[in-house]
């Protein structure tokens, strides 16, 4: 199903400018991140059987290690990147998909950035393991890629199907985070900014989901679809920014 959404001159124009300017202040949080961290980094582990399966001896092993920084600044670029992409060489099919009730640039670039964002926020409390890494990695970007079905085939005022099951893929990683977080027998305790990030980044992943929901039961002034649109980016751009500080200021802020 289609949608038709009036995008005037006018208004692209603005968007336009919009886009812009938030590429310009991602790309900037990334070189400052880049400029001012130190090099603090996080191991990803595997642990594989010394035997035959069913084997209890294991050895764990450190595969290679993440740059903190390098990680936050990937998901700041990113935005940045995508954001000038729909301002310049893909300005007519962002408008043109603008028109239909679409953006799929967005989605792509949710699927990779919070994808990344997720990973990060999983690894301060302890995941290490690659090949859960891995599947929260897929399982956010499967999430993501719900939310470019809903748009594709259904229209304001109909189904949510597929939202609803982004919204179930999108809640295992935060079940896996939060059972790190609590610890369950064991008397680790994760420092307190990690509990910041924790509550403030699932408040403003589910601001996402909250808008999409405001756009297709079309409530109030989302029943324009360039108001959702502006919205998203906002988002966007506070939830990233609210991790990159948090991870700096916990991790990342040289030694005095």
């Amino acid at each position: 199903m289609v949608s038709s959404v009036t995008v005037t001159d006018e208004a692209f124009g603005r968007l336009k400018k919009y886009n812009w300017l938030m590429g310009a202040l991602h790309a900037a949080q990334g070189v400052a991140v880049l400029l001012l961290a130190t090099d603090f980094k996080l191991p990803v582990t595997g642990t594989f059987p010394l035997g035959p399966p069913g084997t209890t001896e294991t050895e764990s092993a450190i595969l290679f290690n993440v740059s903190v920084a390098g990680g936050v600044a990937a998901f700041l670029f990113l935005s940045a990147i995508f954001h000038w992409i729909v301002a310049s060489v893909g300005a007519r099919r962002y408008r043109d998909q603008l028109s239909r009730g679409q953006n799929q640039f967005r989605w792509i670039e949710y699927a990779l950035s919070s994808s990344v964002m997720i990973v990060l926020i999983a690894m301060l409390p302890g995941i290490s393991d690659i090949a859960a890494l891995v599947a929260l990695f897929a399982v956010n970007a499967g999430m993501i890629f719900f939310g470019s079905v809903q748009e594709r085939h259904e229209e304001p005022g109909g189904s949510l199907g597929p939202f609803w099951m982004g919204a179930v893929l999108g809640t295992v990683p935060w079940i896996a985070i939060g059972i790190y977080l609590a610890s369950p027998g064991s008397d680790a305790q994760p420092p307190g900014f990690v509990y910041g990030i924790f509550v403030s980044l699932f408040v403003f992943f589910n601001a996402f989901a909250i808008t999409q929901v405001l756009q297709y039961r079309q409530v109030g002034r989302f029943k324009d679809y360039l108001t959702g649109e502006r919205t998203y980016i906002l988002l966007s751009l506070l939830a990233k920014t609210a991790l990159a500080w948090q991870v700096f200021a916990g991790t990342l802020v040289p030694p005095a």
